[in-house]
């Protein structure tokens, strides 16, 4: 009787670590990604919060009328996150907008987040007119 040794199909050893080898390295790439997205969605959150946090200091300066020449500023939390505003009022003649404009006045809100150290920040600008110029003209 003769043995017939047949011969068996499959992977070897070397074969199967050397596919986990590069299985585990391509998901090591897809983690990092991954985690690289969740940090740009993140970012563009927080940015998105600041342009809330600066269109409602405009919206609250032009609420009040033709606004008085100054700096207020304070601190809004949203989402768990502290912004700082900054918002300066002055005439549009003297910040260079529009050359000896009367009855103009340059609001510009700045919005910062996150540690100093990140320095980031955004400014939102607006010109507001006098409304009274117009009544002064019609009488």
């Amino acid at each position: 009787m003769s043995r017939c040794r047949a011969k068996s199909v499959g992977f070897t050893f070397v074969e199967v670590l050397l596919a986990l080898a590069i299985s585990s390295i391509a998901l090591l790439g897809l983690l990092r990604l991954h985690l690289l997205s969740t940090a740009t969605a993140e970012a563009a959150q927080a940015t998105t919060e600041a342009v809330f946090v600066a269109q409602a200091q405009i919206a609250e300066v032009l609420a009040c009328g033709f606004p008085k020449q100054g700096t207020t500023s304070g601190v809004v939390e949203r989402n768990g996150q502290a912004f700082t505003w900054t918002t300066e009022i002055r005439d549009a003649g003297r910040s260079g907008v529009i050359p000896a404009s009367k009855g103009l006045r340059e609001v510009s809100v700045t919005v910062a987040w996150e540690p100093a150290a990140n320095g980031k920040s955004l400014t939102m600008t607006t010109l507001v007119a006098d409304t009274r110029i117009d009544e002064q003209k019609t009488r």
